[in-house]
């Protein structure tokens, strides 16, 4: 959480802390404190909301993570190529501002809604949940959400995904996950991109970067992701296709959730 810089307070969430909103008088004394507690746990209401959405249409939900550059647009128009022709895709583009990534993955005939975040640093479940008015869930198998390029924040908000996909590019150094314990405890997998460059580099270690996440007690996969090569993504591939089948599994077995339609009002009404 980012207590200080302020950016807990999205385009999605502000109605809650304005004018009239649902937050915006809390009790003297610890107002700031309260505000932060009392957003992350909508966000968490909304995130299990969008979750129930998700489930009703067997949507499996991934909230693509890393820091900015290490190839997380790239990895979608490559997951999109290998893919196209098994499963319906579908793109939500996190960005402080622009339409680039969004375009890039349109570009690759798959639906893309970009998020402009403005001053925030990560998107939250409102954000996604609006997002979601503009898609057809009955028509897709797999969303990915390419969130904003941050090693902090993205981290600690429940968007109403599945799993934590979380970008090390062999470009930054395999301190990465000691240094950002909070996002890569969070990895339910960790892809290594740009291992290409690995031949010109002398200062990342593979195995260092592996020890760094078993560090903090996480033993999701460390898989090769590496776009430029034939069978760099075979292995990401194959996670991706298993944890779509589990998500098809269990939305078969479960009874239909309950998505309540009072909540599909705008979300300026207090």
């Amino acid at each position: 959480m980012c207590d200080t810089c302020g950016c807990n307070v999205t385009p999605g969430n502000q109605h809650l802390v304005e004018n009239d909103g649902k937050l915006a008088h809390t009790p003297d004394g610890k107002q700031a404190i309260d505000v932060l507690h009392s957003l992350l746990h909508e966000n968490d209401h909304q995130a299990a909301h969008n979750r129930a959405h998700f489930a009703q249409h067997g949507v499996l939900v991934l909230n693509l993570m890393s820091s900015p550059g290490a190839g997380k647009t790239a990895l979608l128009e490559a997951t999109i190529e290998a893919l196209r022709d098994e499963c319906r895709i579908a793109v939500i583009e996190g960005d402080l501002e622009t339409e680039n990534d969004a375009q890039r993955i349109r570009a690759k005939g798959v639906p893309a809604i970009q998020i402009a975040t403005g001053s925030a640093c990560h998107l939250d479940a409102h954000m996604v949940h609006d997002a979601l008015h503009q898609m057809n869930l009955s028509q897709i198998d797999i969303l990915f959400i390419e969130n904003v390029g941050n090693l902090v924040c993205p981290a600690s908000f429940d968007l109403g995904h599945h799993h934590n996909v979380v970008l090390l590019s062999v470009t930054e150094g395999d301190d990465k996950p000691a240094k950002y314990p909070v996002m890569f405890r969070a990895a339910d997998v960790m892809l290594l991109s740009k291992t290409d460059l690995l031949a010109f580099l002398d200062d990342f270690s593979l195995e260092k970067a592996e020890q760094h996440l078993r560090a903090l007690a996480n033993q999701a996969p460390v898989l090769n992701a590496n776009v430029k090569q034939a069978d760099g993504l075979d292995a990401w591939l194959h996670w991706l296709k298993h944890a779509w089948q589990q998500q098809r599994e269990q939305a078969e077995a479960a009874p239909a959730p309950a998505v309540q339609a009072h909540h599909h009002h705008t979300h300026h009404s207090s």
